[in-house]
């Protein structure tokens, strides 16, 4: 199992529908409107790192009011 956290610019205006349509997508576990450099945080589950950059690339990104987004994938440390 894979994970990470996406970090999500919208267009203005658009970050509440964006978080809504995300939302509805598989693997996508919460999103999240928030304050700061980023306009939404989303965190999201695949069955390994090409899922999520499928999940990412294809699906998130294509969400209408989508400006930009940079994905930090989770990493297990000891």
């Amino acid at each position: 199992m894979a994970a990470a956290y996406v970090l999500i610019n919208a267009t203005p205006g658009r970050a509440g529908d964006a978080r809504k349509q995300m939302s509805e997508i598989p693997g996508v576990k919460s999103a999240h409107a928030v304050t700061g450099a980023y306009d939404i945080i989303a965190y999201i589950e695949g069955g390994d790192v090409s899922e999520l950059g499928n999940t990412v690339v294809s699906r998130i990104q294509s969400i209408d009011g989508i400006a930009q987004t940079m994905t930090c994938v989770v990493v297990e440390l000891p």
